[in-house]
């Protein structure tokens, strides 16, 4: 277990103010131990979460770790082996009930949009009103479409839109019954990369607008730390770690996800009098987030990003490492070093500061934060 600070799956009881704050409401949607197994393969393993309302949850995780699995339970596609699921104060899966999918007040946004080629923008948002009438459904067409900001385009079919487009008109479709959870499956990998990062803001601002629930699920690193509101990093069916993206990433309670999360280098090293031995040096334990004399003698591994180290130039004789490999990222170069140590690191320099391969360097520690660290 990473020695950080634990992070936990609700607000805090106190306003930054230090006056006590409102009681959290209900959560929308309840997951308590949920199973999902085929056959001998466990998909989903004892998954427990409260998604609160107007929160936009992502499911984090490679392929194959549970995350869509998990969502089609919510939804209703997959029924849980174990568990419970509680969608507005009502079960609906578990203790022998098991509500179907169409009567679960869910709306599904697909990674590939699923619009009806033959019907309008406008026919394709008005889909699922078949209850109200003509006014009330025109009216409610009219409000999506302004949300979304494809008033000019409701007679237009799909083939008539462009992939942002088509997005915009599949999530004014799962908004327009006003849904109690809108579920969004990988809503983004049908994109190219400009337009990605482009629609992730622009989803964000339009569920922030509706005030709806959602929850979605991604592969993608950098799209569930930009969206979301809490993010549950999830491996081999269960969740490692829930919390604001902010304190996942830096506070990661794992060393998968600290390896998951953003590009991460482990320092082996050995606690002593208050000061951690590693292959760059030795610097004061207080540096390690949460660190305590009881571990005086350990082994451990810390975590060190591409931006908590700076390499410079040195003779063979003073070096930590060399360079093994440099990767240009446009306004910067991401250097591999390995250490004399065996260990492998990696520093994130300014374009201008370029390093040969091969390259004996030292390294200076430059974080300005707690490090993250592992018992080994």
């Amino acid at each position: 277990m990473a020695q950080t600070q634990s992070v936990g799956t609700k607000r805090s009881s106190a306003t930054e103010s230090g006056s006590p704050a409102d009681p959290s409401p209900d959560p929308v949607l309840s997951l308590s131990d949920v199973t999902k197994e085929f056959g001998p393969e466990t998909a989903v393993d004892g998954v427990s979460l409260d998604v609160e309302p107007g929160e936009l949850l992502t499911f984090l995780g490679p392929s194959g770790c549970g995350k869509t699995t998990t969502l089609r339970t919510i939804a209703g596609l997959e029924e849980p082996t174990e568990g419970q699921i509680r969608l507005g104060g009502e079960t609906v899966a578990g203790d022998g009930a098991l509500v179907a999918p169409e009567q679960r007040d869910v709306g599904i946004v697909f990674q590939n949009f699923a619009l009806f080629p033959h019907l309008t923008v406008r026919e394709n948002i008005a889909f699922g009103l078949s209850d109200a009438d003509e006014a009330a459904t025109a009216a409610r067409v009219d409000e999506l479409l302004e949300l979304v900001e494809m008033t000019d385009h409701g007679e237009k079919t799909p083939d008539q839109l462009s992939g942002g487009q088509k997005q915009r008109v599949a999530l004014a479709r799962s908004l327009a019954p006003e849904p109690e959870v809108l579920l969004l499956d990988e809503p983004f990998s049908n994109l190219d990369v400009r337009l990605r990062v482009e629609m992730r803001e622009e989803v964000r601002r339009i569920l922030k607008e509706a005030g709806v629930t959602a929850v979605s699920v991604t592969h993608d690193q950098e799209e569930a730390l930009s969206i979301s509101d809490r993010v549950a990093v999830m491996n081999e069916g269960k969740i490692e770690q829930v919390g604001r993206p902010e304190q996942v990433f830096e506070r990661p309670e794992s060393k998968f996800v600290a390896s998951f999360l953003g590009r991460a280098s482990f320092l082996e090293g050995e606690l002593r009098d208050g000061k951690v031995e590693t292959g760059i040096g030795r610097f004061d334990a207080v540096t390690l987030e949460g660190y305590d004399t009881v571990y005086d003698g350990a082994p451990v591994d810390v975590l060190v990003r591409p931006d908590d180290l700076r390499a410079t130039p040195a003779s063979p004789e003073l070096a930590d490492g060399v360079i093994v490999s440099r990767q240009y990222v446009g306004p910067s170069f991401v250097y591999r070093v390995e250490l004399e140590t065996g260990d492998t690191v990696h520093c994130l320099h300014n374009h201008v500061e370029e390093f040969g391969l091969d390259e004996p360097v030292s390294l200076e520690l430059t974080a300005d934060h707690p490090l993250a660290w592992y018992p080994r």
